[in-house]
């Protein structure tokens, strides 16, 4: 199984930081050259590769973390997404409902990403907090799942207990999805809840 993170702003490098200190390989890639933030992804670990779009998006498991609006951008790199999962880790805070066409934020990134599966998750926590080692006092920090492929939400949850978290799955993206979405000038219920679990 192969990883990349789309988007090396904060969100990108919490992330690569979290595979890093599993010690996972992961792909990094924006839409500027790789050796703009080569150093950037050395500094984190040997395990993150700066890699250019094309290339990155070659990955089996993709993280979205761009901006909201740069979503349609990166799904023009492929003709099709198909046999390919994409976690959403975009927050369309500031998008109106009505240029998402009254859709949850997730469904509407999933229109782009023709014949992926979309998972969103990781995106409710802030980069500073996300970017943290997610064993905190005997337990582990939740990161939310919600998606309306089972498959593709039960491997997302399994790469999330790898990278050290411990996932909650949500439901669907037109339920449990809203509560982790942004829209408009709302942020859903869990948005910047830091929960940690205990077993």
């Amino acid at each position: 199984m192969s990883y990349a993170i789309i988007g090396f702003g904060h969100i990108g490098q919490a992330l690569a930081k979290a595979f890093a200190r599993n010690g996972i390989e992961v792909s990094v890639a924006t839409t500027r050259a790789p050796e703009s933030f080569a150093s950037v992804a050395a500094a984190i670990g040997p395990e993150i590769t700066p890699k250019k779009l094309a290339e990155a998006v070659k990955a089996d498991i993709l993280f979205l973390a761009v901006r909201f609006e740069s979503h349609p951008d990166v799904a023009k790199a492929l003709p099709t997404w198909k046999s390919k999962t994409i976690i959403d880790v975009t927050n369309a805070y500031g998008v109106s409902p009505d240029e998402l066409g009254g859709l949850p934020s997730s469904k509407f990134v999933a229109q782009a990403f023709t014949g992926g599966k979309l998972v969103k998750g990781f995106n409710h926590l802030g980069a500073a907090v996300l970017g943290q080692d997610p064993n905190v006092h005997g337990g582990k920090r939740v990161v939310f799942l919600a998606s309306d492929d089972e498959g593709a939400a039960a491997e997302i949850s399994a790469l999330a207990e790898n990278l050290g978290f411990s996932p909650i799955k949500l439901g669907g993206l037109s339920d449990g999805g809203l509560l982790v979405q942004a829209r408009g000038n709302s942020w859903g219920q869990l948005i910047f809840k830091d929960l940690v679990k205990f077993d």
